[in-house]
């Protein structure tokens, strides 16, 4: 504590109010006594010396909250966010168009975007992704939102992601790492978790960093000895070491998920039941979908990537025909490579299906690119033989002349709305008339006590007529040829 007079007052003060003997005592003193005339002018309590020097805590900082129904309440601290663009091909709208996806992407992830900024350049700065120049300029954009973090819209090699952090001093991530996290965050099954830490380590792999002591050399190699022969493996090298292990483990992990799903496809070819395959550009409307027309109950949400695992449900044509419908993992442009990877034994549901309903967002300003981004992946999947609609969703909400391009564009396409249900019922007869028909044509007379051919009739084939007679129920269907077999006994002999 600071005193409001100066020495020499106290000592004068220290003089008048004790003799001359006692003087020096009591300056020796370590308390001396209060006195109202010495002491009543200083500014403040007066401590002893452990109290000044002992840890004071200070009422009224803490922010733990007393009762839970104030988290509903409570505004979470985001992570502050500047995006860079580097701008190489296209138009500039093309480039404010992908930078516009980073920051829905961003917002997904749980960030604030405060900023974004893009450079033209005939391709990106192999040092810093932006060039020293302009990264020095990041760096006072950074220092001005007060940023704490820099997303790239690309994927950034290790040495331009160290490169760049040293520059703007703060932490810098790519798309891909982006989009990884978002990943990380919605995987709910677990072949979806084990499918994200794959792809995650697939990533960390070649951008491992040692910090410190991290890089210090283990001694070790030769036979021991007084000094050792020569230094053994580095921490990072450790790391690395294990991570392939953990990979090598994981993609084990995912072999025998896998084994489970083909399965389940291999019974459903057994009995002979047609499957549809949603696929699409993220936030297209696939899960909102599948649930008009299935009743599936889906998670749907205004959000990219909302839902990452597949979904598989029985769904019925018009004319009665069982099939399956599997909604997939949407994609999105400049898809990771370590995520094709990680989810192709996911991405086969649409390389086995028998026909593809590819949702595209009508709404969206450029549905060209979203077709195109998602046709990519569908060929890195095998699927390009695989028939194919295009199902333009919230026709609603999208502009009048964009529909009527894509209509007159993509031969086989159909504009709905899965939240009005509009052309619903028009994709439904569309979707009977485009998968595969049985190709034997049978006419027969089944008595009433083998009714489990009739249900097979219904549920494999396709019943074309159907009568209830005195002999039993006579059946005109369309099936495939174990079932044909079946009901060969039961053919009338005038058919």
């Amino acid at each position: 504590m600071t005193s409001s007079s100066s020495p020499s007052q106290d000592t004068k003060r220290l003089a008048h109010a004790y003799p001359e003997g006692l003087r020096a005592d009591a300056l020796m003193e370590e308390d001396v006594a209060w006195s109202h005339e010495i002491d009543g002018e200083r500014d403040g309590d007066q401590f002893d010396r452990s109290e000044r020097a002992a840890l004071r805590r200070v009422v009224g900082l803490s922010t733990e909250l007393e009762d839970v129904t104030e988290v509903e309440y409570r505004q979470l601290r985001l992570e502050r966010v500047v995006l860079v663009g580097v701008w190489t091909t296209g138009t500039a709208q093309d480039a404010e168009n992908s930078l516009a996806e980073l920051a829905a992407l961003a917002e997904t992830a749980g960030a604030l975007v405060l900023d974004g900024v893009i450079q033209r350049r005939d391709k990106p700065d192999a040092a810093t992704y932006i060039g020293s120049g302009k990264a020095a300029e990041l760096r006072d954009i950074v220092l001005e939102t007060g940023a704490d973090t820099v997303i790239c819209d690309g994927e950034l090699s290790p040495g331009q992601l160290i490169q760049l952090e040293d520059v703007v001093k703060v932490k810098v991530i790519d798309r891909t790492a982006l989009i990884l996290d978002i990943f990380a965050q919605h995987a709910k099954s677990r072949e979806g978790k084990a499918q994200v830490a794959l792809a995650q380590m697939q990533y960390m792999l070649p951008r491992l960093r040692g910090w410190g002591q991290s890089l210090s050399r283990q001694m070790g190699g030769g036979r021991g000895g007084l000094a050792t022969r020569g230094p053994g493996e580095t921490k990072i090298e450790t790391d690395r070491r294990r991570i392939r292990e953990k990979m090598a483990k994981m993609r084990r992990e995912i072999a025998e998920m896998k084994t489970g799903r083909e399965v389940k496809r291999q019974e459903r070819r057994r009995n002979k039941v047609p499957s549809v395959a949603i696929a699409g550009y993220t936030n297209a409307g696939k899960s909102s979908l599948l649930n008009r027309l299935t009743g599936a109950g889906v998670l749907v949400e205004n959000a990219l990537f909302a839902t990452l695992d597949p979904t598989v449900r029985r769904a019925e044509t018009p004319g009665g025909r069982l099939y399956t419908l599997a909604d997939t993992v949407g994609f999105v442009r400049h898809l990771p490579h370590h995520l094709v990877e990680a989810f192709r034994s996911t991405m086969e549901e649409v390389g086995d299906s028998d026909l593809i309903l590819h949702v595209v967002d009508g709404s969206h300003p450029t549905p060209e690119e979203q077709l195109a981004a998602v046709r990519e992946v569908i060929r890195d999947v095998g699927a390009t033989d695989v028939p194919e609609i295009v199902v333009i969703n919230k026709a609603d909400a999208a502009d009048p002349l964009v529909l009527q391009r894509l209509l007159r564009v993509e031969k086989r396409s159909i504009a709905v709305s899965a939240r009005t249900g509009q052309g619903i019922a028009e994709l439904l007869a569309r979707i009977d008339d485009e998968l595969p028909r049985p190709a034997v044509e049978v006419v027969a007379l089944v008595p009433y006590t083998h009714g489990k051919l009739v249900a097979r009739a219904h549920a494999e084939g396709e019943v074309l007529s159907e009568e209830h007679t005195a002999e039993g129920t006579l059946l005109k269907v369309r099936v495939h040829e174990e079932l044909a077999a079946d009901l060969a006994p039961y053919t009338p002999v005038s058919a």
